[in-house]
């Protein structure tokens, strides 16, 4: 991110470390960790929420950490100025990398790629630019923009770095990031959700939802749908979910019913992922489906279920976001 020696190269790697901070996740002779792993470990969920906004993939966000912290680790502590800005920097490369290998991943996908959930404290619905931001809703219009623009749009619009910094954590001039930002903020603003919608006004629609499904009432389901709604699933070729988007609100709901009609005594519970309320399906008392949606103007427009069970991990204890 910002320059961190005169010069604004990377500071070089070390020789070897003072006494004084020790090795790398090692303890100095006090008993505190040694300065990098503080630092890193102060910065975290920080660096984890910049991988996850740009991967939708936490599996993928936890393997960019790890590579950040491996560079991280052997740099010179001392010819930085501003750590939290450069370990960003070191996140953001790394994460570029990966999107580009998770892109053709993408393309082999069985069916359709929805982000990974997370379950989220309610403390990171008060921050609402970043709810916005990790919203399922959102987190797809970001699979739109090409990998440069969603580093720019999430560095920029999400966490305000200046243009000259995100220049240096994209490898392009502050002219090009400039316009990368346009671009992308362009295209996020013509598909963004039409109608801002609270996260009352969510609960209430997946309230509505989750009785007319439960008691199959396809008339209340109607009621709550747009009419252009969308039901899109991802089983990953693991578990059976619609083999691609289904459009419409009488098409969606008689599915809905019929095919949760059919399986045994279905039970929603609300949740908190992604900052936002969402339903968790449980079948026999096990967790079965994630279901996100989008609310503009007080209807359903958007309904995203997770069943790949490869991406229900992050489902069972909650993931600190951070800006």
């Amino acid at each position: 991110m910002a320059p961190s020696t005169a010069n604004g190269q990377e500071p070089p790697v070390k020789s070897e470390r003072t006494h004084t901070e020790g090795r790398p996740g090692q303890l100095t002779g006090d008993g505190r960790p040694d300065a990098a792993t503080e630092t890193f470990v102060a910065h975290r969920n920080l660096l984890f929420t910049v991988a996850y906004e740009m991967l939708g993939s936490a599996a993928d966000a936890e393997d960019v950490l790890q590579e950040a912290w491996l560079r991280w680790s052997d740099v010179d502590l001392g010819r930085v100025r501003d750590r939290r800005a450069y370990l960003v920097r070191i996140t953001t490369r790394q994460a570029l990398t990966r999107l580009r290998t998770l892109g053709r991943r993408k393309e082999s996908y069985v069916g359709t790629w929805l982000p990974e959930p997370l379950l989220t404290a309610p403390d990171v619905a008060e921050d609402v630019e970043l709810a916005d931001s990790v919203s399922m809703a959102m987190l797809l219009v970001m699979e739109t923009l090409t990998p440069s623009e969603r580093a720019v749009f999430v560095l920029r619009e999400v966490f305000a770095f200046a243009y000259e910094e995100i220049a240096e954590a994209i490898g392009k001039s502050p002219a090009a990031v400039r316009q990368l930002a346009h671009r992308a903020r362009s295209h996020v603003t013509a598909r963004r959700p039409r109608g801002t919608a609270s996260p009352a006004e969510v609960r209430k629609a997946l309230d509505a939802f989750g009785r007319a499904v439960e008691t199959g009432d396809l008339q209340g389901l109607l009621d709550i749908l747009a009419p252009d709604a969308v039901l899109m699933g991802d089983g990953g070729g693991i578990r059976p979910v619609v083999p691609r988007p289904v459009v419409g609100a009488d098409k969606v709901a008689r599915l809905l019913i019929g095919g949760l009609g059919r399986t045994t005594a279905p039970s929603f519970r609300p949740a908190q992922v992604n900052a936002w309320p969402a339903l968790v399906l449980q079948l026999d008392g096990a967790l079965d489906t994630v279901m996100a949606v989008r609310v503009d103007h007080g209807l359903i427009t958007g309904l995203y279920a997770v069943r790949n069970p490869e991406k229900l991990s992050r489902m069972q204890e909650e993931t600190a976001l951070r800006r």
